[in-house]
């Protein structure tokens, strides 16, 4: 089969033949239909992403495709079944074996390239935005990198769930894209823009940062009293340094939020967020937007537009 795979710590990713894998204990073979890129690929080929794999290791975080076969002791989902699951690695190859229990049946009216372009930006924010800040309607969602594959959802989600949502981008096409998506408020990303537009609005009740940097500065600065203020990742290079004292002026809470985290201590939270957005979906109230749709033998194209910031939404490789 074909897999983009890292032979050595530090060696460049390359197109390889490999042998088609045999699913042990609790895993199945989903031989991959389409598989999502993500920013956290970037980092892994850096080797500064927090889950990044001991080589050798094929590259592709999630994936969509249909079950092959199960390993021992494992009893579903059956082959056949058309199926979403997030690996965290050996996603962008023909085949690849991953855990029975994070397999998600993809529903009768999405597709592949949906399917693999679903669970880790629409979990991220769903968890992020319900579960840590508790975002309630009415209040104010201030989302960076709001065109982006993470940033996107959530001001879709912010939405959903009744906030009012400033979305907060790099030039007009990328604004657009988050007012299609349901943005009430753009503002460019300008940190002294940011400040000033939010302050003229009132403040923000939840913060939902992918960006870092002095973006985080701006947004912080411009908090209501008992904000809530989102650390989902730091797309700019730059990891913002808070000083405690600045909290206790406005009662402020920052936290971080790592989705694939749950996986490992509470799979649970995961499993019953991806139920309930499978299902939002379905009821036609989530709409992913995939800007790029690539084949395998273009995976460094397709990094390389989320390292320049070309990409909206997703960008997803098919492989079959």
């Amino acid at each position: 089969m074909r897999a983009f795979h890292v032979t050595a710590a530090g060696a460049a990713p390359a197109l390889s033949d490999l042998p088609v894998p045999r699913p042990g204990p609790g895993e199945i073979l989903v031989r991959i239909a389409a598989c999502g890129l993500n920013f956290a690929d970037l980092l892994i080929l850096e080797g500064t992403y927090q889950d990044t794999p001991a080589a050798p290791f094929t590259l592709g975080m999630e994936v969509a495709g249909t079950v092959e076969a199960l390993g021992p002791g494992v009893d579903g989902p059956a082959p056949g079944t058309r199926v979403a699951v997030f690996g965290g690695q050996g996603g962008l190859a023909e085949y690849g074996c991953f855990p029975a229990d994070r397999a998600v049946p993809l529903p009768e009216g999405m597709d592949e390239i949906t399917g693999a372009a679903f669970q880790i930006a629409y979990g991220t924010s769903h968890v992020a935005l319900s579960r840590r800040a508790r975002l309630r309607a009415g209040e104010r969602l201030l989302v960076l990198g709001a065109a982006g594959g993470v940033g996107l959802t959530a001001v879709e989600i912010g939405k959903v769930m009744g906030a009012e949502v400033v979305a907060c981008a790099r030039g007009e096409e990328k604004l657009e894209v988050a007012r299609r998506a349901g943005a009430d408020h753009l503002v460019p990303a300008d940190p002294d823009e940011l400040r000033a537009r939010l302050k003229a609005l009132g403040g923000a009740d939840v913060v939902y940062d992918p960006v870092g940097g002095a973006l985080f500065d701006a947004a912080f600065r411009a908090c209501r009293p008992e904000a809530r203020l989102l650390s989902i990742g730091f797309a700019s290079g730059e990891v913002p340094r808070i000083r405690a004292n600045h909290l206790l002026v406005k009662n402020l809470t920052v936290m971080g939020f790592y989705w694939g985290g749950y996986m490992a201590f509470r799979p649970e939270v995961v499993r019953d967020s991806l139920a309930e957005l499978m299902r939002w979906h379905g009821a036609g109230r989530l709409h992913p937007h995939v800007s790029h749709v690539l084949p395998l033998d273009r995976v460094e194209e397709g990094l390389a537009l989320l390292k320049e910031r070309k990409s909206t939404g997703k960008v997803v490789i098919r492989i079959a």
